[in-house]
Protein backbone atom coordinates (compact mmCIF):
# COMPACT_ATOMS: atom_id res chain seq x y z
CA UNK A 1 0.00 0.00 0.00
CA UNK A 2 0.91 3.62 -0.57
CA UNK A 3 0.18 6.21 1.72
CA UNK A 4 1.75 9.62 1.31
CA UNK A 5 1.62 11.68 4.92
CA UNK A 6 3.13 15.13 5.58
CA UNK A 7 6.57 15.63 5.26
CA UNK A 8 7.63 17.41 8.55
CA UNK A 9 9.26 20.06 6.58
CA UNK A 10 7.12 20.55 3.69
CA UNK A 11 3.64 20.39 5.60
CA UNK A 12 2.06 18.63 2.45
CA UNK A 13 1.76 15.29 0.88
CA UNK A 14 3.82 15.29 -2.20
CA UNK A 15 2.25 12.75 -4.52
CA UNK A 16 4.63 11.20 -7.69
CA UNK A 17 2.26 9.43 -10.58
CA UNK A 18 1.89 6.27 -10.46
CA UNK A 19 3.97 4.29 -13.65
CA UNK A 20 4.46 0.90 -14.75
CA UNK A 21 2.65 -1.46 -16.21
CA UNK A 22 -0.01 -4.01 -13.87
CA UNK A 23 2.09 -7.10 -13.56
CA UNK A 24 0.35 -10.61 -14.21
CA UNK A 25 -0.17 -12.70 -11.18
CA UNK A 26 -2.97 -14.86 -9.65
CA UNK A 27 -4.08 -12.81 -7.88
CA UNK A 28 -4.35 -8.90 -8.21
CA UNK A 29 -2.36 -6.48 -6.97
CA UNK A 30 -3.31 -2.93 -5.64
CA UNK A 31 -2.04 0.12 -4.40
CA UNK A 32 -4.01 2.74 -2.27
CA UNK A 33 -2.77 6.80 -3.02
CA UNK A 34 -3.95 9.06 -0.23
CA UNK A 35 -4.25 12.82 -0.10
CA UNK A 36 -5.13 14.68 2.48
CA UNK A 37 -5.89 14.52 6.08
CA UNK A 38 -5.27 11.66 9.23
CA UNK A 39 -8.80 10.70 8.48
CA UNK A 40 -8.02 9.63 4.93
CA UNK A 41 -5.11 7.92 6.14
CA UNK A 42 -6.97 5.70 8.24
CA UNK A 43 -9.46 5.08 5.70
CA UNK A 44 -6.61 4.35 3.45
CA UNK A 45 -5.44 1.51 5.67
CA UNK A 46 -9.68 0.32 5.62
CA UNK A 47 -9.30 0.28 1.73
CA UNK A 48 -6.03 -2.10 2.19
CA UNK A 49 -8.03 -4.28 4.34
CA UNK A 50 -11.22 -4.46 2.43
CA UNK A 51 -9.30 -5.28 -0.82
CA UNK A 52 -6.65 -8.20 0.76
CA UNK A 53 -9.59 -9.08 2.51
CA UNK A 54 -11.30 -9.74 -0.81
CA UNK A 55 -8.30 -11.33 -2.34
CA UNK A 56 -6.05 -8.52 -3.92
CA UNK A 57 -2.54 -8.51 -2.79
CA UNK A 58 -0.13 -5.36 -2.11
CA UNK A 59 1.74 -4.22 -5.25
CA UNK A 60 5.44 -3.75 -5.42
CA UNK A 61 7.01 -0.81 -6.35
CA UNK A 62 4.57 1.25 -8.86
CA UNK A 63 3.02 -1.32 -10.41
CA UNK A 64 -0.37 -2.67 -9.71
CA UNK A 65 -2.99 -3.51 -11.20
CA UNK A 66 -5.80 -1.72 -9.07
CA UNK A 67 -4.74 1.55 -8.05
CA UNK A 68 -7.70 3.45 -5.80
CA UNK A 69 -6.96 7.20 -5.31
CA UNK A 70 -8.23 8.62 -1.67
CA UNK A 71 -8.77 12.03 -2.40
CA UNK A 72 -9.04 15.85 -0.44
CA UNK A 73 -11.23 18.15 -1.22
CA UNK A 74 -10.26 20.98 1.48
CA UNK A 75 -7.17 23.06 -0.45
CA UNK A 76 -8.48 24.37 -3.97
CA UNK A 77 -5.42 22.60 -6.03
CA UNK A 78 -7.13 19.18 -4.93
CA UNK A 79 -8.54 18.96 -8.23
CA UNK A 80 -6.07 19.77 -10.10
CA UNK A 81 -3.99 17.03 -7.66
CA UNK A 82 -6.14 14.24 -8.43
CA UNK A 83 -6.67 14.66 -12.15
CA UNK A 84 -3.54 15.71 -13.37
CA UNK A 85 -3.00 11.51 -11.58
CA UNK A 86 -5.03 10.28 -13.19
CA UNK A 87 -4.37 12.07 -16.62
CA UNK A 88 -1.02 10.36 -16.34
CA UNK A 89 -2.18 7.15 -15.54
CA UNK A 90 -4.60 7.58 -19.02
CA UNK A 91 -2.15 6.02 -21.79
CA UNK A 92 -0.93 3.38 -18.71
CA UNK A 93 -4.50 1.58 -18.65
CA UNK A 94 -4.83 2.05 -22.42
CA UNK A 95 -1.72 -0.34 -23.03
CA UNK A 96 -3.20 -2.53 -19.92
CA UNK A 97 -6.94 -3.26 -20.19
CA UNK A 98 -7.12 -5.16 -17.11
CA UNK A 99 -5.80 -2.19 -14.57
CA UNK A 100 -8.50 -0.61 -13.03
CA UNK A 101 -8.69 2.73 -11.41
CA UNK A 102 -11.25 3.68 -8.36
CA UNK A 103 -11.45 7.18 -6.84
CA UNK A 104 -12.96 7.81 -3.31
CA UNK A 105 -12.52 10.05 -0.46
CA UNK A 106 -14.20 13.55 -0.02
CA UNK A 107 -13.42 15.00 -3.70
CA UNK A 108 -15.11 12.19 -4.98
CA UNK A 109 -18.10 12.80 -2.46
CA UNK A 110 -18.26 16.40 -4.17
CA UNK A 111 -17.27 16.09 -7.62
CA UNK A 112 -19.20 12.64 -8.13
CA UNK A 113 -20.20 12.47 -12.02
CA UNK A 114 -17.85 15.16 -12.95
CA UNK A 115 -15.09 12.90 -12.14
CA UNK A 116 -16.18 10.31 -15.13
CA UNK A 117 -16.77 13.00 -17.57
CA UNK A 118 -13.63 14.23 -16.92
CA UNK A 119 -11.68 10.97 -16.45
CA UNK A 120 -13.60 8.55 -18.23
CA UNK A 121 -11.19 5.82 -18.12
CA UNK A 122 -11.73 6.17 -14.15
CA UNK A 123 -13.77 2.64 -13.59
CA UNK A 124 -15.21 3.36 -10.25
CA UNK A 125 -15.96 6.20 -8.28
CA UNK A 126 -17.36 6.18 -3.95
CA UNK A 127 -18.02 8.59 -1.51
CA UNK A 128 -17.00 9.49 2.16
CA UNK A 129 -19.78 7.36 3.43
CA UNK A 130 -19.58 4.14 1.49
CA UNK A 131 -15.61 2.96 1.87
CA UNK A 132 -16.95 -0.02 2.24
CA UNK A 133 -18.42 -0.54 -1.37
CA UNK A 134 -14.88 -0.72 -3.23
CA UNK A 135 -14.18 -4.35 -4.05
CA UNK A 136 -18.47 -4.82 -4.91
CA UNK A 137 -17.53 -2.07 -7.63
CA UNK A 138 -14.44 -3.19 -8.89
CA UNK A 139 -15.97 -6.60 -9.75
CA UNK A 140 -18.90 -4.76 -10.99
CA UNK A 141 -17.03 -2.63 -13.14
CA UNK A 142 -15.04 -5.85 -14.57
CA UNK A 143 -18.22 -7.67 -14.94
CA UNK A 144 -20.61 -5.18 -16.52
CA UNK A 145 -17.33 -3.64 -18.62
CA UNK A 146 -18.56 -0.04 -17.84
CA UNK A 147 -17.87 2.39 -14.95
CA UNK A 148 -19.29 2.28 -11.68
CA UNK A 149 -20.70 5.53 -9.41
CA UNK A 150 -22.44 5.00 -5.87
CA UNK A 151 -22.28 7.57 -3.63
CA UNK A 152 -24.35 7.65 -0.30
CA UNK A 153 -25.76 11.21 1.10
CA UNK A 154 -25.30 9.07 5.04
CA UNK A 155 -22.90 6.59 6.43
CA UNK A 156 -24.03 3.02 5.65
CA UNK A 157 -21.81 1.50 8.16
CA UNK A 158 -19.32 2.46 10.47
CA UNK A 159 -15.72 2.91 8.83
CA UNK A 160 -14.47 0.83 12.13
CA UNK A 161 -16.25 -2.63 11.41
CA UNK A 162 -14.73 -2.80 7.93
CA UNK A 163 -11.26 -5.03 7.58
CA UNK A 164 -8.27 -3.04 7.80
CA UNK A 165 -4.34 -3.22 7.05
CA UNK A 166 -2.75 -0.94 9.53
CA UNK A 167 0.15 0.29 7.79
CA UNK A 168 2.45 0.34 11.06
CA UNK A 169 2.62 -2.56 13.73
CA UNK A 170 4.04 -0.33 16.50
CA UNK A 171 1.19 2.27 16.58
CA UNK A 172 -2.12 3.21 14.71
CA UNK A 173 -5.10 5.33 15.08
CA UNK A 174 -8.59 4.91 16.14
CA UNK A 175 -11.66 6.20 14.92
CA UNK A 176 -13.85 7.34 17.51
CA UNK A 177 -16.42 9.65 15.50
CA UNK A 178 -16.65 10.52 12.02
CA UNK A 179 -18.52 13.96 10.54
CA UNK A 180 -18.78 17.66 12.07
CA UNK A 181 -21.54 19.34 13.61
CA UNK A 182 -20.12 22.82 13.24
CA UNK A 183 -20.45 25.32 10.26
CA UNK A 184 -17.25 27.31 9.89
CA UNK A 185 -17.45 29.29 6.48
CA UNK A 186 -14.55 28.20 4.85
CA UNK A 187 -14.55 24.19 5.85
CA UNK A 188 -16.42 22.01 3.22
CA UNK A 189 -15.75 18.48 5.10
CA UNK A 190 -19.46 18.64 7.02
CA UNK A 191 -20.90 18.75 3.68
CA UNK A 192 -18.37 15.42 2.60
CA UNK A 193 -18.44 13.56 5.59
CA UNK A 194 -21.79 14.49 7.19
CA UNK A 195 -23.26 14.92 10.79
CA UNK A 196 -21.24 13.99 14.02
CA UNK A 197 -22.07 10.14 14.50
CA UNK A 198 -19.84 8.91 17.58
CA UNK A 199 -19.15 5.17 18.32
CA UNK A 200 -20.17 3.61 21.43
CA UNK A 201 -16.78 3.68 24.37
CA UNK A 202 -16.69 -0.42 24.21
CA UNK A 203 -16.37 -0.36 20.66
CA UNK A 204 -13.26 1.60 21.12
CA UNK A 205 -11.95 0.44 24.11
CA UNK A 206 -12.02 -3.19 22.40
CA UNK A 207 -10.35 -1.86 18.83
CA UNK A 208 -7.45 -0.43 21.14
CA UNK A 209 -7.44 -3.37 23.64
CA UNK A 210 -7.03 -5.57 19.47
CA UNK A 211 -3.92 -3.13 18.66
CA UNK A 212 -2.08 -3.25 21.73
CA UNK A 213 -2.39 -7.40 21.90
CA UNK A 214 -1.25 -7.28 18.30
CA UNK A 215 1.53 -5.09 19.44
CA UNK A 216 1.24 -1.74 19.52
CA UNK A 217 2.20 0.86 22.17
CA UNK A 218 1.29 4.30 20.51
CA UNK A 219 -2.65 5.15 19.41
CA UNK A 220 -4.00 8.17 18.11
CA UNK A 221 -7.76 8.46 19.03
CA UNK A 222 -9.43 10.84 15.42
CA UNK A 223 -12.04 12.97 14.95
CA UNK A 224 -13.13 15.80 13.33
CA UNK A 225 -13.69 17.54 16.48
CA UNK A 226 -12.27 14.44 18.60
CA UNK A 227 -13.51 16.56 21.70
CA UNK A 228 -16.94 16.39 20.97
CA UNK A 229 -17.38 13.10 21.13
CA UNK A 230 -20.34 12.09 22.99
CA UNK A 231 -22.70 14.69 21.84
CA UNK A 232 -24.74 11.86 19.97
CA UNK A 233 -25.85 9.95 23.23
CA UNK A 234 -25.61 12.99 25.58
CA UNK A 235 -22.32 12.60 27.51
CA UNK A 236 -20.15 16.08 27.54
CA UNK A 237 -17.46 14.17 29.46
CA UNK A 238 -17.40 11.42 27.35
CA UNK A 239 -13.90 12.29 25.97
CA UNK A 240 -12.30 12.93 29.43
CA UNK A 241 -13.56 9.50 30.46
CA UNK A 242 -12.51 7.70 27.30
CA UNK A 243 -8.97 9.34 28.00
CA UNK A 244 -9.09 8.25 31.49
CA UNK A 245 -9.99 4.88 30.54
CA UNK A 246 -6.97 4.45 27.91
CA UNK A 247 -5.25 4.84 31.07
CA UNK A 248 -6.23 1.67 32.32
CA UNK A 249 -5.12 -0.56 29.26
CA UNK A 250 -2.13 -2.82 30.14
CA UNK A 251 0.90 -2.51 27.57
CA UNK A 252 -0.87 0.76 25.95
CA UNK A 253 2.26 3.15 26.61
CA UNK A 254 1.29 6.63 24.15
CA UNK A 255 -1.95 8.15 23.76
CA UNK A 256 -2.91 11.30 21.68
CA UNK A 257 -5.57 12.51 19.87
CA UNK A 258 -6.56 15.03 17.13
CA UNK A 259 -8.05 17.42 16.39
CA UNK A 260 -9.83 19.18 18.95
CA UNK A 261 -12.01 22.23 18.51
CA UNK A 262 -11.60 25.19 21.11
CA UNK A 263 -15.07 26.24 22.09
CA UNK A 264 -15.69 22.18 23.30
CA UNK A 265 -12.05 22.13 25.28
CA UNK A 266 -13.28 21.90 28.73
CA UNK A 267 -11.22 21.64 32.02
CA UNK A 268 -12.09 18.23 32.54
CA UNK A 269 -10.00 17.17 29.19
CA UNK A 270 -7.21 19.12 30.59
CA UNK A 271 -7.47 17.63 33.79
CA UNK A 272 -7.29 13.89 32.32
CA UNK A 273 -4.58 14.95 30.06
CA UNK A 274 -2.76 15.79 33.34
CA UNK A 275 -3.46 12.51 35.33
CA UNK A 276 -3.44 10.32 32.94
CA UNK A 277 0.09 8.71 32.44
CA UNK A 278 -0.25 7.53 29.26
CA UNK A 279 -1.77 10.43 27.61
CA UNK A 280 1.09 12.65 25.94
CA UNK A 281 1.69 16.34 26.85
CA UNK A 282 0.67 17.52 23.38
CA UNK A 283 -1.94 18.89 21.54
CA UNK A 284 -3.00 20.15 18.36
CA UNK A 285 -5.30 23.23 18.94
CA UNK A 286 -6.43 24.81 15.85
CA UNK A 287 -6.30 28.51 15.85
CA UNK A 288 -7.45 29.78 12.51
CA UNK A 289 -6.84 33.21 12.95
CA UNK A 290 -6.24 35.52 15.60
CA UNK A 291 -8.46 38.35 14.71
CA UNK A 292 -12.11 38.23 16.55
CA UNK A 293 -13.74 39.54 13.73
CA UNK A 294 -12.51 37.27 11.52
CA UNK A 295 -12.92 33.98 13.79
CA UNK A 296 -16.76 35.13 13.74
CA UNK A 297 -16.73 35.74 10.06
CA UNK A 298 -15.40 32.05 10.22
CA UNK A 299 -17.84 31.21 12.67
CA UNK A 300 -15.42 29.73 14.84
CA UNK A 301 -17.45 29.87 18.17
CA UNK A 302 -14.55 31.24 20.43
CA UNK A 303 -11.95 34.52 20.69
CA UNK A 304 -8.93 34.92 20.69
CA UNK A 305 -9.04 35.37 24.33
CA UNK A 306 -10.55 32.57 25.29
CA UNK A 307 -7.82 30.57 23.20
CA UNK A 308 -5.12 32.13 25.08
CA UNK A 309 -6.60 31.01 28.29
CA UNK A 310 -6.96 27.38 26.81
CA UNK A 311 -3.31 27.43 26.55
CA UNK A 312 -2.63 28.86 30.08
CA UNK A 313 -4.70 26.30 31.32
CA UNK A 314 -3.18 23.80 29.82
CA UNK A 315 0.51 24.32 30.37
CA UNK A 316 -0.47 25.31 33.96
CA UNK A 317 -1.50 21.63 34.53
CA UNK A 318 1.31 19.80 32.03
CA UNK A 319 3.94 22.64 32.09
CA UNK A 320 6.17 20.72 29.08
CA UNK A 321 3.11 20.55 26.55
CA UNK A 322 3.95 21.23 22.77
CA UNK A 323 1.30 22.92 21.20
CA UNK A 324 0.57 22.79 17.53
CA UNK A 325 -2.21 24.78 15.52
CA UNK A 326 -3.53 25.35 12.31
CA UNK A 327 -3.69 28.92 10.74
CA UNK A 328 -5.13 30.34 7.84
CA UNK A 329 -4.00 33.56 5.59
CA UNK A 330 -5.92 35.50 3.57
CA UNK A 331 -9.57 34.77 4.92
CA UNK A 332 -11.83 36.88 2.94
CA UNK A 333 -11.62 40.68 4.18
CA UNK A 334 -8.91 40.35 6.67
CA UNK A 335 -7.18 43.70 6.89
CA UNK A 336 -3.68 44.18 7.84
CA UNK A 337 -4.83 44.83 11.82
CA UNK A 338 -6.84 41.17 12.07
CA UNK A 339 -3.70 39.69 10.40
CA UNK A 340 -1.74 41.59 13.11
CA UNK A 341 -3.85 40.15 15.61
CA UNK A 342 -3.01 36.97 14.46
CA UNK A 343 0.63 37.50 14.69
CA UNK A 344 0.03 38.63 18.61
CA UNK A 345 -1.59 35.59 19.35
CA UNK A 346 1.14 33.28 17.60
CA UNK A 347 3.60 35.78 19.53
CA UNK A 348 1.69 34.68 22.86
CA UNK A 349 1.22 31.20 22.20
CA UNK A 350 4.34 29.87 21.52
CA UNK A 351 3.51 27.29 19.66
CA UNK A 352 5.75 24.19 18.82
CA UNK A 353 5.25 23.68 15.31
CA UNK A 354 2.10 25.17 13.08
CA UNK A 355 0.51 24.47 9.97
CA UNK A 356 0.07 27.55 8.03
CA UNK A 357 -2.20 27.78 4.84
CA UNK A 358 -2.77 30.40 2.66
CA UNK A 359 -7.08 30.78 2.49
CA UNK A 360 -8.55 28.81 -0.54
CA UNK A 361 -11.88 29.14 -1.97
CA UNK A 362 -13.75 26.02 -2.21
CA UNK A 363 -17.19 26.27 -3.99
CA UNK A 364 -19.52 25.18 -1.88
CA UNK A 365 -18.73 27.02 1.24
CA UNK A 366 -20.08 30.27 2.32
CA UNK A 367 -16.83 31.79 2.38
CA UNK A 368 -16.50 31.52 -1.19
CA UNK A 369 -19.44 33.46 -1.78
CA UNK A 370 -17.85 36.78 0.57
CA UNK A 371 -17.02 39.91 -1.04
CA UNK A 372 -13.40 41.40 -0.12
CA UNK A 373 -11.64 38.06 -1.89
CA UNK A 374 -7.91 39.46 -0.82
CA UNK A 375 -5.07 39.60 -3.87
CA UNK A 376 -3.08 36.48 -4.18
CA UNK A 377 0.05 38.81 -3.63
CA UNK A 378 -1.05 40.01 -0.68
CA UNK A 379 -1.82 36.56 0.80
CA UNK A 380 1.27 35.24 -0.16
CA UNK A 381 3.55 38.41 1.80
CA UNK A 382 1.35 37.89 5.35
CA UNK A 383 1.97 33.94 4.83
CA UNK A 384 5.54 35.03 4.29
CA UNK A 385 5.56 37.39 7.40
CA UNK A 386 3.70 34.41 9.65
CA UNK A 387 5.93 31.57 8.78
CA UNK A 388 8.80 33.67 9.39
CA UNK A 389 7.94 34.38 12.88
CA UNK A 390 6.60 30.80 13.97
CA UNK A 391 10.28 29.54 12.36
CA UNK A 392 11.93 31.98 14.75
CA UNK A 393 9.32 30.60 17.58
CA UNK A 394 9.69 27.04 16.93
CA UNK A 395 13.57 27.67 16.61
CA UNK A 396 13.44 29.33 20.27
CA UNK A 397 11.36 26.40 21.78
CA UNK A 398 13.66 23.87 20.43
CA UNK A 399 16.18 25.53 22.08
CA UNK A 400 14.93 25.22 25.35
CA UNK A 401 14.74 21.27 25.27
CA UNK A 402 18.77 21.36 25.15
CA UNK A 403 19.89 19.38 27.83
CA UNK A 404 17.00 17.43 28.73
CA UNK A 405 16.80 13.92 28.84
CA UNK A 406 14.03 12.65 26.28
CA UNK A 407 12.19 9.26 25.84
CA UNK A 408 12.12 8.73 22.26
CA UNK A 409 9.82 5.92 20.63
CA UNK A 410 12.15 4.88 17.30
CA UNK A 411 10.29 5.13 13.85
CA UNK A 412 11.15 3.41 10.10
CA UNK A 413 11.41 6.16 8.84
CA UNK A 414 15.23 8.60 9.00
CA UNK A 415 15.82 11.81 8.28
CA UNK A 416 17.02 13.11 5.19
CA UNK A 417 20.49 13.31 6.28
CA UNK A 418 20.69 9.55 7.53
CA UNK A 419 23.26 7.99 5.17
CA UNK A 420 25.57 11.16 5.88
CA UNK A 421 24.92 11.13 9.96
CA UNK A 422 24.13 7.84 10.74
CA UNK A 423 21.13 9.08 12.47
CA UNK A 424 17.87 7.20 13.37
CA UNK A 425 14.47 9.12 14.11
CA UNK A 426 11.80 8.80 16.10
CA UNK A 427 9.31 11.14 18.25
CA UNK A 428 9.60 12.26 21.79
CA UNK A 429 6.38 11.83 24.09
CA UNK A 430 6.02 15.59 23.04
CA UNK A 431 5.72 14.80 19.31
CA UNK A 432 8.83 16.64 18.70
CA UNK A 433 11.14 14.97 15.99
CA UNK A 434 14.11 13.46 17.36
CA UNK A 435 17.27 12.37 15.70
CA UNK A 436 19.46 10.90 17.06
CA UNK A 437 22.92 8.63 16.99
CA UNK A 438 23.15 5.47 18.56
CA UNK A 439 27.16 5.05 20.50
CA UNK A 440 29.58 2.97 19.58
CA UNK A 441 29.30 -0.25 21.35
CA UNK A 442 25.31 -0.20 21.97
CA UNK A 443 22.94 -1.99 21.35
CA UNK A 444 20.82 -0.58 18.15
CA UNK A 445 17.06 -0.12 18.55
CA UNK A 446 14.61 -1.01 16.12
CA UNK A 447 11.29 0.84 14.94
CA UNK A 448 8.77 0.58 18.60
CA UNK A 449 11.79 0.36 20.99
CA UNK A 450 12.32 3.52 23.01
CA UNK A 451 15.40 5.72 23.32
CA UNK A 452 15.90 7.38 26.27
CA UNK A 453 18.65 10.17 25.03
CA UNK A 454 20.55 14.10 25.70
CA UNK A 455 19.21 16.61 23.44
CA UNK A 456 22.76 17.74 22.50
CA UNK A 457 21.62 20.36 19.14
CA UNK A 458 18.41 21.74 17.91
CA UNK A 459 17.15 23.48 14.71
CA UNK A 460 13.12 24.68 13.76
CA UNK A 461 12.06 21.41 12.81
CA UNK A 462 13.71 19.03 14.78
CA UNK A 463 15.95 18.11 17.87
CA UNK A 464 18.97 15.94 17.68
CA UNK A 465 21.06 13.57 20.07
CA UNK A 466 24.45 12.41 19.61
CA UNK A 467 25.10 10.81 23.33
CA UNK A 468 27.73 9.04 24.67
CA UNK A 469 27.88 5.55 25.81
CA UNK A 470 26.21 6.36 29.52
CA UNK A 471 24.02 8.67 27.92
CA UNK A 472 22.23 6.12 25.92
CA UNK A 473 19.54 3.85 27.03
CA UNK A 474 17.42 1.33 24.83
CA UNK A 475 14.16 -0.04 26.20
CA UNK A 476 13.06 -3.05 23.83
CA UNK A 477 9.20 -2.83 23.82
CA UNK A 478 6.48 -5.60 22.38
CA UNK A 479 6.50 -3.17 19.93
CA UNK A 480 9.68 -3.61 18.65
CA UNK A 481 8.94 -7.61 19.26
CA UNK A 482 6.32 -7.01 16.45
CA UNK A 483 8.21 -5.32 13.95
CA UNK A 484 10.34 -7.75 14.32
CA UNK A 485 7.29 -10.51 13.76
CA UNK A 486 6.44 -8.21 10.55
CA UNK A 487 9.47 -8.05 8.86
CA UNK A 488 10.56 -11.81 9.11
CA UNK A 489 6.97 -12.71 7.65
CA UNK A 490 7.98 -10.57 4.91
CA UNK A 491 11.47 -11.39 4.09
CA UNK A 492 12.57 -8.18 5.65
CA UNK A 493 14.94 -9.30 7.95
CA UNK A 494 17.19 -12.65 8.11
CA UNK A 495 16.02 -13.59 12.19
CA UNK A 496 14.17 -11.31 14.72
CA UNK A 497 16.61 -9.10 17.00
CA UNK A 498 18.50 -7.75 14.06
CA UNK A 499 17.48 -4.34 14.47
CA UNK A 500 17.65 -4.21 11.06
CA UNK A 501 15.24 -1.33 10.21
CA UNK A 502 15.86 -0.92 6.56
CA UNK A 503 12.31 -2.03 5.10
CA UNK A 504 9.81 1.07 5.93
CA UNK A 505 6.62 1.31 7.27
CA UNK A 506 5.20 4.32 7.94
CA UNK A 507 4.02 5.69 11.82
CA UNK A 508 0.47 5.72 11.64
CA UNK A 509 0.53 9.08 13.08
CA UNK A 510 0.36 12.49 12.24
CA UNK A 511 3.68 14.22 11.03
CA UNK A 512 3.33 18.06 12.23
CA UNK A 513 4.60 19.74 9.40
CA UNK A 514 5.55 23.84 10.20
CA UNK A 515 4.31 25.63 6.80
CA UNK A 516 2.70 24.87 3.27
CA UNK A 517 2.50 27.03 0.24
Amino acid sequence: MSLTIPSPLSGAPTEEPVTGLPREATARTYQVRTFGCQMNVHDSERMAGMLEDAGYVPAEGDRADVVVFNTCAVRENADNKLYGNLGILAPVKAANPGMQIAVGGCLAQKDRETILKKAPWVDAVFGTHNVGALPALLERARHNDEAQLEILESLDVFPSTLPTKRDSVYAGWVSISVGCNNTCTFCIVPALRGKEKDRRPGDILAEIQALVDDGAIEVTLLGQNVNSYGVEFGDRQAFSKLLRACGDIDGLERVRFTSPHPAAFTDDVIDAMAETPNVMPQLHMPLQSGSDGILKAMKRSYRSTKFLGILDKVREKIPHAAISTDIIVGFPGETEEDFQATLDVVEKSRFATAFTFQYSKRPGTPAADLPDQLPKAVVQERFERLTALQDRIAAEENKKQLGRRVEVMVTAQSGRKAEETHRLSGRSRDQRLVHFSVPEGAPAPRPGDLVTVTITDAGAFHLIADPALGEYSLRRSRAGDAWDRSQAESCGVPAPGTGDGRKGVSLGMPSLPVRTS
